[in-house]
């Protein structure tokens, strides 16, 4: 069985000014990713799973040490590449799973047909349906942002900056584009977020100092569950 990877993740709430220093410092030594568009930015909407006891929202806020959260995930508007991911988080350490899955296996499971995802050969659907069969976890929260993504291999460093951070409010319509959306944070507030294996150079260390910033608990799903 394969050993299963944690990495570092660090976050924290910038604001405008800190963002263009940022991205300033970053684009002399990075690289953007896959799914950026010429601008640099990509969009990123996801679907949170929870139950009616709001487990992973709880979990969240109580600092548990050894949580989780499912979502469905896709970018840019593009409904020919969809994941399902399960992010896990334990001592600090997060990782995370991906699954395929098509347009039409995510209408059917929003409807309500689950069954199929019983015998579909893909594990991690498969603990999803039998998490919401034995612990009720049913799509919950959209949460809308854009982000810019910054690479850096040694240490496999990524450094993303989310803003126009936004909840669905309470609709599960993951796909319109015309979902109404309410946004989540200031205008003026964006999140940092820095990822990385056992190590981060030195190099990246120094460019995402800034003065007056600490390490933060911010959540994007938990923001976002204000409005549903």
């Amino acid at each position: 069985m394969q050993k299963k990877k944690f990495r570092h993740e660090w976050k924290h709430t910038v604001n405008l000014a800190d963002c263009l220093i940022l991205r300033q410092r970053l684009r002399m030594v990075t690289e953007s990713d896959e799914f950026a568009l010429d601008n640099g930015t990509y969009r990123v909407r996801s679907l949170y799973f929870d139950n009616f006891e709001n487990k992973a929202l709880r979990e969240k806020l109580d600092g548990v040490n050894n949580r989780e959260k499912f979502r469905i995930r896709y970018y840019n508007g593009n409904d020919r590449f969809i994941r399902l991911e399960k992010k896990e988080k334990i001592s600090g350490l997060c990782r995370k799973e991906t699954a395929p899955m098509t347009r039409l296996e995510c209408d059917r499971l929003l409807r309500g047909d689950v069954e199929w995802m019983a015998s579909c050969g893909r594990p991690l659907l498969v603990e999803l349906y039998a998490k919401m069969c034995y612990q009720s976890l049913r799509p919950k929260t959209l949460v809308d942002y854009l982000r810019e993504p910054f690479v850096y291999a040694p240490g496999n460093v990524r450094v993303t900056i989310d803003s126009d951070i936004r909840s669905g409010l309470n609709s599960w319509d993951l796909f319109s584009s015309a979902l109404p959306t309410m946004r989540a944070c200031s205008k003026n507030t964006a999140v940092l977020e820095v990822k990385y294996d056992e190590y981060i150079p030195d190099l990246i260390n120094d460019i995402i100092q800034l003065c007056n910033r600490q390490c933060s608990a911010y959540s994007k799903y938990a923001a976002c569950r204000m409005y549903g």
